[in-house]
């Protein structure tokens, strides 16, 4: 026993009771004596006995564990989903099950099995930047495991056990591009990730949309489709600084990008923002440690995790009265203007 934890078979051998009685003397029954549910204590104390909650929960019916799985636990955003998840959790009496995809769909698939395995009570999933193909989620529906998409969904996927949660990207990146023409900017490129996600589709369009609305054309080669990290933007913007007439404004689709792309302005002695203005999405920490400060739309990813939880909650407790499921909601998105935008 020294190399691995007391059971209650442990008790019931080392005391000469059955399980059954070293378990309804744990629980305090009245059918137990005091005087066993003492030696049964005495000795749970001396072996470091700890009950098996998921063990237990599961004898009941309930797991009390929540599934979350997001593509990585890196940077800002997610780790601060994943905060408000747990926070909202504990807040229900839900321990939480945190698995992580690592962008790759079939890492994404065998996490789905794993929570499933684990009879959690229900998933919360943020989807890899790779997915295509949802069959694994459609396994998760039709067992009626409460599903609950956040930020990254699948869209037009519904069943009275599905909702989701997200942010208006559309909106933000439409108030990104209005302030950016505010500060007088007229060729603002635009840096996008795969439109097959949600997020990157909803800014990508919210973007075209700001510029017709304000008279102003959309310009093809403004527009890249890069790898939304630091190496990505770099990339993107020595790709736009060989045009003839070089863009004077950028919306990437997230904060790293942007950073890459304010690392290269720097390198080329652009001055940002006055002959370059930079603006990236969600806000990331250290959007207010660049030099100049990184103009941003923030996610308000803290609420989203808790409003995901709040969601998988009322499905968990269904009612007669309830039609179908939780409607999807969405979050309203804030642009925060700081250096790298302000022309005037």
């Amino acid at each position: 026993m020294a190399n691995r934890r007391a059971s209650i078979t442990d008790l019931a051998k080392t005391l000469g009771l059955s399980p059954s009685t070293i378990s309804r003397a744990l629980s305090d029954h009245d059918d137990v004596s005091e005087a066993t549910k003492q030696r049964v204590r005495q000795l749970a104390e001396e072996l470091h006995y700890k009950p098996n909650q998921l063990a237990a929960g599961l004898r009941r019916g309930r797991s009390n564990t929540l599934g979350v799985l997001v593509p990585h636990i890196t940077g800002h955003f997610f780790p601060q989903v994943v905060h408000g998840i747990a926070t909202e959790a504990a807040k229900l009496g839900f321990n939480v099950m945190i698995c992580q995809s690592n962008e790759d769909v079939l890492q994404e698939q065998k996490n789905i099995d794993l929570l499933m395995n684990s009879q959690v009570e229900g998933i919360l999933v943020s989807l890899a930047n790779s997915t295509h193909d949802f069959r694994h989620f459609e396994d998760v529906r039709q067992q009626d495991i409460p599903l609950v998409f956040f930020d990254r969904v699948v869209e037009n996927f519904e069943g009275s056990n599905v909702s989701s949660v997200m942010l208006d990207d559309y909106q933000g990146a439409y108030q990104v591009v209005a302030h950016l023409i505010e500060q007088g900017c007229t060729r603002i490129a635009h840096f996008s990730g795969p439109l097959h996600l949600n997020i990157h589709k909803n800014r990508h369009q919210g973007y075209r949309d700001a510029l017709t609305s304000h008279g102003l054309p959309v310009d093809e080669e403004l527009i890249v489709f890069c790898e939304m990290n630091q190496k990505g933007g770099s990339q993107a913007m020595r790709q736009l600084l060989k045009l003839d007439q070089r863009p004077d404004g950028i919306f990437s689709s997230n904060d790293l990008a942007a950073v890459g792309a304010l690392q290269v302005a720097k390198t080329h002695r652009l001055r940002v923002p006055k002959d370059m203005a930079i603006v990236g999405f969600s806000n990331e920490m250290f959007t207010s440690l660049t030099e100049p400060m990184l103009s941003s739309v923030d996610q308000r990813c803290e609420q989203m995790g808790k409003t995901a939880v709040q969601l998988l909650q009322k499905m968990l407790k269904t009612t007669p009265t309830r039609l179908g499921p939780p409607k999807p909601i969405v979050l309203k998105p804030k642009l925060l203007v700081r250096e790298s935008s302000q022309r005037r």
